[in-house]
């Protein structure tokens, strides 16, 4: 993905208010708007569009021209079918090592159920970029409001984290001291 993709709707929706957008619109293949080649204006929402499959192509770890995307199967679609029951099975493998990692690290201390969190906030990104991605414009998120989910649970989740980072430095703390006073 181009980073001149964003915002590609604002900048030729003034130089092609009478054109239609096959013969003005350049962006990447996969990112684009499916509207853009029914010859669909520019707007805010093919943004969006984009916007939603950079997230999911983060969170799968698979861009949208993958060869695993054939015969009309889309980043899209793959990640729509498996949302709720196979979400874990299409998560990037890297961002589970990672947390994997972590918990093992912090002997699963640290964490409030930790598996169940890490999904949890998996499914609402996930739900974000498919909403980003809804087939009719008019049915995708607003940027502003995706934009305030993001924050909502980049807050929950590390507000989880923070209390139990505090909590373990606690007790490790009175656990030095009792071993100190033995």
């Amino acid at each position: 993905m181009n980073a001149g993709d964003f915002g590609l709707a604002r900048f030729l929706f003034e130089a092609t208010e009478n054109q239609s957008i096959s013969t003005g619109l350049k962006g990447s293949i996969g990112y684009v708007a499916p509207e853009y080649g029914m010859g669909g204006k520019a707007s805010t929402f093919g943004d969006v569009y984009s916007f939603g499959i950079l997230l999911l192509e983060m969170f799968t770890g698979k861009r949208p021209t993958d060869k695993l995307f054939t015969d009309g199967l889309s980043l899209y679609q793959f990640t729509k079918m498996a949302f709720c029951a196979r979400l874990m099975d299409i998560v990037d493998p890297e961002i589970l090592s990672e947390e994997v990692e972590a918990i093992n690290n912090n002997n699963n201390e640290n964490y409030i159920n930790p598996r169940n969190r890490m999904h949890d906030c998996l499914l609402s990104m996930f739900r974000i970029g498919v909403s980003c991605c809804a087939e009719s414009p008019r049915e995708r998120m607003v940027m502003g409001d995706v934009v305030m989910e993001i924050h909502s649970i980049g807050d929950l989740y590390l507000v989880i984290r923070v209390y139990k980072d505090r909590e373990s430095k606690v007790l490790a703390s009175q656990e030095d001291s009792s071993y100190l006073s033995d």
